[in-house]
């Protein structure tokens, strides 16, 4: 694979679209579930539903020409070559900001954030908010390449993303990230490349027993109650993905139902909504976003990033750093703990709506927080 910065269109081959509708039309499904709620996982109805409207009503080809429509390129990094995202700005002064999702996103979560952040005046904003973007498919995501061995952790994709943003010839620039891009984006702080002029993070993950000394106040007790529940209803998928994410990815690879049930699951319990994650992201939406996973054959890969990594945001930061925290979000933590490891916090914000998918659920008040908070270091 070479080098260069080359140019990228998706076009996945008709007989890929129909083999998935082959398998959706042969799933073999499971008894409904004992409960009349999600506490055992994805209800039957719902995933039914979901797939039936995957089968019979989906577009792919409406997904695919969004994509296409935007900037898209493959650059070889550390030897593996990753897919992104370039969009530029009209604006000649717009400051270059790179993006990172997590799981179980990719970079169809920015697709509502990224007209208005390239072009606010077209969007009845100010011109000088203007960035250019660059949003990367994380390694064994999307279309960037799966690694072949293990090393791909939080700090090897910082150290890569530092290549990509000198590889476009941006000197200064800025990050953002939530869920894994958080903890990408707290490494790039960390380490302080040049160019690097602050870093943005819509999501805190601190260990609750380590920052608690005393007391805890009531802003920490709301960070515990949070990460107790998430610990005893939400943390099955982790320990799984972190263990064992190749036998969990035999069935990903081979089931677009176990697929699409796996990501949905986590859409309705970590979105910000009013019982049905359906009234705040189309069933289209979800669907664009998990065929980022089918397509590719990325359930396997995806999960790896789990083995061995942690996921921890307290790391030292002298660069200023701007936080929003969404209510809704199954995660929280104190300024207090933010403040013992960011020396400079130039925007912190609690927004009462919005959940972990920040720019998927509630792009306006995003497009806001970052452009708040980036706007003194202009």
């Amino acid at each position: 694979m070479s080098d260069l910065i080359e140019p990228f269109l998706i076009a996945v081959p008709q007989r890929e679209l129909d083999d998935l509708k082959r398998r959706l039309a042969q799933a073999r499904w499971p008894e409904r579930e004992t409960v009349d709620d999600w506490s055992q996982g994805a209800p039957l109805e719902k995933v039914r539903a979901l797939c039936d409207y995957w089968r019979d009503r989906y577009d792919w080809r409406r997904c695919e020409a969004t994509l296409n429509g935007w900037d898209q390129h493959r650059i070889t990094l550390d030897g593996l070559g990753i897919h992104f995202l370039h969009v530029r700005s009209p604006e000649p002064d717009a400051l270059p900001m790179i993006m990172t999702h997590g799981w179980p996103g990719s970079v169809i979560e920015f697709h509502k954030v990224i007209g208005p952040l390239t072009d606010p005046v077209a969007h009845g904003g100010d011109a000088r908010d203007a960035f250019h973007l660059v949003l990367p498919s994380l390694p064994g995501y999307g279309f960037s390449d799966k690694p072949t061995a293990p090393g791909w952790g939080f700090g090897r994709i910082a150290r890569a993303w530092v290549t990509l943003m000198d590889r476009l010839g941006y000197d200064r620039y800025v990050a953002q990230g939530g869920d894994w891009g958080a903890d990408i984006t707290a490494h790039l702080g960390t380490t302080r490349p040049p160019g690097l002029a602050a870093i943005h993070l819509n999501s805190l993950f601190f260990d609750t027993e380590r920052e608690v000394r005393g007391d805890p106040k009531p802003d920490e007790r709301e960070a515990i109650a949070k990460g107790k529940y998430f610990a005893d209803w939400e943390y099955g998928y982790y320990k799984l993905q972190g263990t064992r994410p190749q036998t969990v990815g035999y069935g990903l690879a081979d089931s677009p139902v176990l697929q699409a049930a796996w990501i949905y699951e986590k859409l309705q319990a970590w979105s910000d909504n009013p019982g049905d994650v359906e009234q705040i992201l189309s069933l289209d939406e979800m669907l664009d976003n998990i065929m980022l996973y089918w397509l590719p054959n990325a359930g396997a890969s995806s999960g790896r990033l789990y083995w061995k990594n942690g996921d921890d945001t307290a790391l030292p930061i002298d660069l200023p750093v701007g936080v929003s925290q969404f209510a809704g979000a199954p995660e929280h933590a104190p300024r207090s703990w933010a403040e013992r490891y960011y020396r400079n916090i130039i925007h912190w914000n609690e927004l009462d709506r919005g959940g972990h998918f920040a720019a998927f659920e509630q792009p306006e008040p995003f497009v806001r927080e970052i452009r708040d908070c980036f706007r003194s270091i202009r």
